[in-house]
C-alpha cells in the first residue's frame, strides 16, 4: 500500500468551540455567571484577573481552569457546575451556530475516507447540549470530552491519542490531523505525535501564538481543512 494511499485515510481530530463552532463569547459570558455564584464581584480586580485567565487557557479542560482560579476542589466543582449550567442555558437559548463550512468540511472528510472525532474542553454535559443544539449527534465519528480520556484535557495529548486508540483509524499516529483555534490545542496535537497540527483563525488565539506552541499550518477557518488534506495526499 503506497504512502499517497494511507494519507488519505487520515484520523482527524476537531476543537468545537472556535474551530468548527461559534459560541459567540458564550465562554466568557457563563464564566461571568459562574463566578459571580462563587462571590467574584463583577468589575472587581479579581474578576478582571480571573477573565483574564479564561481568556488565555481557551481550550483547556473547564475544571482545570477552575481548580486554578478557585484553589480548591469543593470550589472548582461548584465553579464548573455554575459554568456548565450558564453555558447550557445560553446554547439552550439559541447561541451557538456551525462556523460557516464546518458542515461542509466533516462531511467531505468522511466522504473521502477519514475518520472525524470531534473534541472540546466542557464536560459532557456541555458538549452533548451544543451538538443536541447544532443537530450534530452523529456529524463526526466519535466525541470525546476531557472524561473520555483520564480526565486532564488540553493541553495533554489525552484526548488525541484516545481518538487514536479508540477508532484503530491509522496505524500510525503520524497519520492523526488536529485542529483547533488556541494554543492549547496545538501542544495537545504536537506533545501527541500528530504528523499535522492546524490552528484556524476563527477564536480565540491568532497566528503567533498558534505557531509558537507548535502549529504545523494556519488556515482562515476550518473550510480550507478538507482541500489542505487533499494536497497532502495527492488527490
Amino acid at each position: 500500500m503506497s504512502s499517497r494511499h494511507t494519507d488519505n485515510k487520515n484520523l482527524v481530530v476537531l476543537d468545537m468551540a472556535g474551530t468548527t463552532v461559534a459560541d459567540g463569547g458564550l465562554v466568557e459570558r457563563a464564566f461571568e455567571r459562574a463566578a459571580e455564584t462563587l462571590g467574584v464581584e463583577p468589575g472587581s480586580a479579581d474578576h478582571t484577573a480571573k477573565l483574564q485567565y479564561v481568556r488565555d487557557t481557551m481550550g483547556e479542560s473547564k475544571i482545570s481552569v477552575f481548580r486554578h482560579l478557585f484553589g480548591t476542589q469543593e470550589l472548582a466543582r461548584r465553579a464548573n457546575s455554575a459554568f456548565e449550567e450558564a453555558y447550557g442555558e445560553l446554547v439552550d437559548g439559541g447561541l451557538v451556530a456551525p462556523l460557516p463550512g464546518a458542515r461542509e468540511a466533516v462531511d467531505e472528510l468522511r466522504a473521502d475516507g477519514r475518520t472525524v472525532v470531534l473534541t472540546t474542553g466542557f464536560a459532557r454535559v456541555t458538549q452533548n447540549a451544543i451538538l443536541d443544539a447544532l443537530g450534530w449527534q452523529d456529524l463526526a465519528d466519535l466525541t470525546l470530552c476531557p472524561a473520555d480520556a483520564g480526565g486532564r484535557g488540553r493541553p495533554y495529548p489525552d484526548m488525541v491519542l484516545a481518538a487514536f486508540l479508540r477508532t484503530g483509524a491509522v496505524a500510525d499516529v503520524r497519520q492523526t490531523v488536529v485542529v483547533g483555534d488556541t494554543a492549547y490545542d496545538m501542544l495537545s496535537g504536537s506533545r501527541a505525535g500528530a504528523g499535522i497540527v492546524a490552528g484556524v483563525l476563527t477564536g480565540a488565539h491568532g497566528r503567533p501564538a498558534l505557531e509558537e506552541h507548535g502549529a504545523t499550518h494556519v488556515l482562515g477557518s476550518i473550510a480550507e481543512l478538507p482541500a489542505l488534506l487533499a494536497r497532502r495526499s495527492g488527490a
